[in-house]
This record gives structure tokens, C-alpha cells and sequence, in this order.
């Protein structure tokens, strides 16, 4: 592959990331669902894995400390997070979701999914498993 194709695949790559995430905050908005795309990260990821540290959680929603730092802050505030003191790491937390977090969740699952379905419209079985492998495969160049 030539440098101006790998450029051209590159920059494909990176529009439509960004078109997916514009299209799933203006939903977000729009709809009121008193989170955003990346709060909503975080929920879904506390949602399906117990008892998580900040640092575990950063690098599954790949934001870095500060940032999660914040996010955690605002679903603090909402209610819908709450952070534990760590058994064994006095200086660390373990993030879990409150009861209300909970519902959040389950309310909006399928409300996102159907934000989602918009992406693969007019894409087959086939294209989709092709887009899968070739991502994963991007992915584990990188690893």
C-alpha cells in the first residue's frame, strides 16, 4: 500500500468515528437523556463488569485519568455512580453503580441500540463480519 492510500484509508477511518459520535451525541440531546455518549460509556462498561477502578475503567472507555475523572465526578453528582473505597489500595476506588445508575442503564439500552442500528443500515451479514475481521485486525497491529 502506497503512503497516499494508507493516508486515504486513514482519514476514512477517522471521519466516520467521528461521524458515528456527532450522529450518537446529537441523539443523545435530542432525545434528553440526561447523559452524554461518554458518560454513557462509562455506565454501560460499570454495568457489565463488578467493582471497577478508575484506572480499569480508563483504559476499557480509553479516555485518560482526568478525563474520567470528570465524568465520574458528574455521574457522582447524578446520582448514578458511586465510588467505593478499594479493600486492598487505600489510596484507590472501586466505581459501581447506584440503583438509579442501574435503571439508567436498562432504560437506555435499547434506545442506544436503535442509534447504533442506524450505522450498519444498508450493510449485509457479510459486510458487517468483513468490517469486524478487518478492524480486529487493524487493532491487533497496533497492540
Amino acid at each position: 500500500m502506497t503512503q497516499e492510500q494508507f493516508s486515504k484509508y486513514s482519514f476514512l477511518l477517522d471521519r466516520t468515528a467521528r461521524r458515528v459520535k456527532q450522529y450518537a451525541q446529537r441523539k443523545f440531546k435530542l432525545s434528553d437523556f440526561d447523559i452524554t455518549v461518554d458518560q454513557w460509556l462509562v455506565m454501560k462498561n460499570l454495568s457489565e463488569n463488578e467493582l471497577l477502578s478508575q484506572s480499569e475503567l480508563a483504559t476499557l472507555v480509553f479516555k485518560d485519568q482526568p478525563t474520567l475523572t470528570r465524568i465520574v465526578d458528574i455521574l457522582t453528582k447524578k446520582n448514578y455512580v458511586e465510588r467505593q473505597p478499594h479493600p486492598l489500595d487505600r489510596r484507590s476506588f472501586q466505581l459501581i453503580l447506584t440503583p438509579a445508575g442501574e435503571e439508567k442503564v436498562k432504560a437506555l439500552k435499547p434506545k442506544i441500540a436503535s442509534i447504533r442500528e442506524k450505522a450498519w443500515e444498508n450493510l449485509n451479514e457479510s459486510d458487517f463480519q468483513e468490517f469486524k475481521r478487518i478492524l480486529n485486525t487493524i487493532y491487533a497491529n497496533l497492540e
